[in-house]
């Protein structure tokens, strides 16, 4: 009874999550499969595929821009990788965009104060870039995505052929279902198991009240629990300005608002399948140490003499102005996102299914 009990406390936190993330990642997908066949190879390769220093600072910049979670993100980026970007300008739009955008930006001004905002703000530019220099630097074959030559030339080619925008559209977004669509989809229900499986066996309200005693957090204990927890951009600033008025340290909310943000199951199996985990380990391990190095260099250097900062007036006005900023979806919408996503997982595994199926039948 217990097992079975324990099962269904999984499997409803893990639909949970997925629930949270599927508009995104379906949104993703749409975008990413336009994206894959309206962007010229040619002009993304000048743009971001090479190690210049300036594609770095292009896709991070691009990143602030989408208020998109950390799974949400995955079809985007890796849509970029198999179009011609490097490992590095990939890595630094994936880990920008769940961090920073402006509706977080401005709900961290109005209730962490411009000191703490400030160094946010700093951190997911430049942390990112970081990021995507070592991607760059450390990364083997996994520089740039396989078969991107080849495309290059199917391109060159094909160049004479003229195909209408509204084909490209269509090709593009079935290519960003039925191809990376499905792919994606399989990590993600795996990862969503993971962490609704976390989630069960550490319920939220041990961790909160693990995060709310300043007596016993320490920074490296939050960045590592940041890295597997799903959390949103927007949904955990106020938590953890919560958190600091309550006596936590500035440099414990620089952490959690960098990792909590920019990792976490779903997202680094996504990646390891996707593009290799050599990867996952790059931008897993240089997370985590950036933001140890950013909550360090906060309590120490920049704020050792902190006053927590919240004001109820201008946190209202600031969560009010981000409400207008922030994508609200029905939870019919939620509910038919979720199973879409679970049915292009379904999807990919369908060939080895019809398989088993007729071997029982032959049988």
């Amino acid at each position: 009874m217990f097992v079975f009990q324990f099962v269904e406390k999984v499997l409803y936190a893990s639909f949970e999550l997925l629930k949270g993330a599927s508009v995104w990642l379906v949104i993703s997908f749409i975008l990413a499969g336009i994206l894959h066949n309206i962007l010229s190879p040619e002009k993304l390769q000048a743009s971001l595929g090479n190690k210049k220093f300036s594609s770095l600072v292009k896709a991070a910049l691009s990143g602030f821009l989408l208020p998109i979670c950390s799974c949400g993100v995955i079809p985007l980026g890796l849509g970029l990788y198999y179009s011609g970007a490097y490992l590095g300008p990939t890595l630094a739009f994936i880990c920008a965009t769940p961090i920073i955008n402006p509706a977080a930006v401005l709900l961290a001004y109005g209730l962490l104060g411009p000191q703490i905002a400030t160094i946010y703000l700093l951190c997911g530019l430049l942390i990112p870039i970081g990021i995507g220099f070592l991607g760059n630097l450390w990364a083997g074959n996994e520089l740039k995505a396989p078969g991107i030559e080849e495309q290059e030339v199917r391109v060159s080619l094909e160049s004479g052929e003229k195909i209408s925008l509204k084909q490209k559209i269509i090709t593009g977004v079935q290519w960003g279902f039925l191809d990376l669509g499905a792919m994606v989809s399989k990590w993600v229900i795996i990862g969503m198991l993971l962490a609704g499986f976390i989630t069960a066996v550490v319920p939220p309200q041990f961790i909160k009240g693990y995060l709310g005693d300043p007596g016993i957090i320490s920074i490296g204990g939050i960045a590592l629990l940041g890295a597997i927890m799903y959390v949103c951009a927007v949904g955990h600033i106020p938590f953890v300005a919560a958190l600091v008025a309550s006596g936590a340290a500035p440099g414990i909310a620089i952490t959690f608002l960098m990792t909590g943000a920019a990792t976490n199951l779903p997202e680094l199996l996504s990646i390891g399948k996707m593009i290799g985990k050599r990867t996952v380990f790059i931008y897993s391990l240089s997370m985590v140490l950036f933001s140890l190095a950013a909550g360090y260099i906060a309590n120490l250097l920049l704020l050792p003499d902190f006053v927590p900062f919240f004001d109820l007036s201008k946190g209202q006005e600031a969560v009010n102005l981000a409400n207008k900023l922030i994508f609200s979806s029905a939870p019919w919408m939620q509910y038919t996102c979720a199973f879409l996503v679970i049915g292009l997982a379904l999807y990919h595994y369908w060939p080895r299914i019809k398989v088993l199926w007729v071997q029982e039948e032959t049988a």
